[in-house]
């Protein structure tokens, strides 16, 4: 069976770190990523749920901010919870296994930098 997802796009909010109730660092970011222009010529984005843990986690929080271009390869996952009101809700997230510096908003340039989780 194969489970894998690679995206690039840019971090929709800078990212925040929080820590489980055993004290592994995760962060939770959105990334939002362009699709080709449709016939209208209107841009269009895709937005994604990525979770990222420990010392990765730790890199993205030091090196990432709004805006930042990212590239990300990792893992779907499906984990099922219950809203504020009670309502069950299903969450598609991508599990983030190797992270990858993409250049800034400005220079559009690559860098070499990376982290693997």
């Amino acid at each position: 069976m194969l489970n894998l997802v690679a995206i690039m796009g840019r971090l929709v909010a800078d990212p925040q770190m929080r820590q489980t109730t055993t004290g592994k660092n995760v962060v939770s970011i959105r990334v939002a990523v362009d699709r080709s222009f449709s016939t209208g010529g209107q841009r269009q984005a895709d937005f994604f749920d990525v979770v990222v843990w420990e010392r990765s986690a730790e890199f993205v929080c030091k090196y990432f901010q709004k805006g930042s271009m990212i590239a990300i390869d990792g893992r779907l996952q499906s984990r099922q919870y219950q809203d504020k009101t009670g309502n069950n809700r299903t969450a598609i997230e991508i599990v983030a296994q190797n992270i990858n510096f993409c250049g800034s908003k400005s220079s559009g340039g690559d860098n070499s930098n990376y982290a693997s989780g």
